[in-house]
């Protein structure tokens, strides 16, 4: 189940991307010399051990970070700074605390104007998507961590986005409701297609989750190997399948360079 060959229109492109930081004790190469493309509606997986840069690089995809080498373009075009078509969801979700939920899923379409029936429409259809029905009126300190995670995915949704940045938005969650969201997020996925980048170093959301992973080194993260996911959804955690796939990423990634 190794990547090979194209699999549709490039969305995001990265060339020979290279990110170092300075200290006092000299320049840290983070990443080093990465070419990759992430295809339109593609669920990309970036997998590696911790500290191993994945965050940086997504968010040199987002345009928060920018490179030390090298280019990356977002539809042919290059990223040069933030933008709403590259929408990013955190690992601790920010949500604005002083509103409900319907306010925090529609502040994007607010802050566009956008007709009002435009934005009820779509509001009402995320807060549907994601499972919250009912809570419209509630506000974050009244939800718990997983309903954050929702209310924010929605937010990044109704945002219209043309890519999904997700930066591990369940790592800080329990065992049970990180399984949850992730079987949430593939049901939101499968009904609402978007490009999806998605942080983890979690294998089983790596596995459960993705089209395509690319398995990143220590630093300086180079790509190890890639892997297209042909398992069929909904994944089972305990299939052969799975847990063969399971074992061979484990081994590529613990495995000396």
């Amino acid at each position: 189940m190794e990547q090979s060959g194209k699999i549709g229109k490039e969305k995001l492109s990265c060339r020979g991307i290279t990110k170092s930081f300075s200290s006092s004790s000299g320049n840290f190469e983070v990443l080093h010399d990465l070419t990759f493309d992430v295809y339109e509606n593609e669920f990309l997986v970036l997998f590696g051990p911790g500290q191993c840069g994945k965050t940086t690089l997504l968010y040199m995809l987002a345009g928060l970070e920018e490179c030390t080498e090298g280019e990356v373009f977002h539809n042919g075009e290059p990223v040069t700074g933030p933008a709403p078509s590259r929408a990013v969801v955190y690992q601790t979700m920010a949500l604005f605390p002083w509103m409900t939920v319907w306010d925090n899923v529609s502040f994007s379409q607010k802050v566009r104007k956008a007709e009002k029936k435009v934005i009820a429409e779509r509001t009402q259809y995320f807060i549907d998507l994601v499972g919250l029905t009912g809570f419209e009126k509630s506000y974050p300190v009244q939800l718990s961590g997983g309903m954050k995670q929702r209310v924010g995915i929605a937010r990044a949704y109704c945002s219209d986005p043309d890519v999904l940045l997700m930066d591990e938005p369940f790592g800080h969650l329990d065992a049970q409701t990180r399984y949850m969201m992730q079987e949430s997020l593939g049901k939101i996925w499968e009904n609402e297609k978007r490009t999806i980048v998605f942080v983890t170093n979690n294998i089983e959301e790596a596995l459960y989750l993705a089209d395509r992973i690319i398995l990143l080194s220590d630093c300086p993260s180079q790509i190890k190997k890639e892997y297209r996911i042909t398992l069929p959804r909904p994944r089972s955690l305990v299939s052969p399948e799975f847990l063969k796939l399971r074992k061979e990423i484990t081994e590529q990634m613990n495995m000396s360079d």
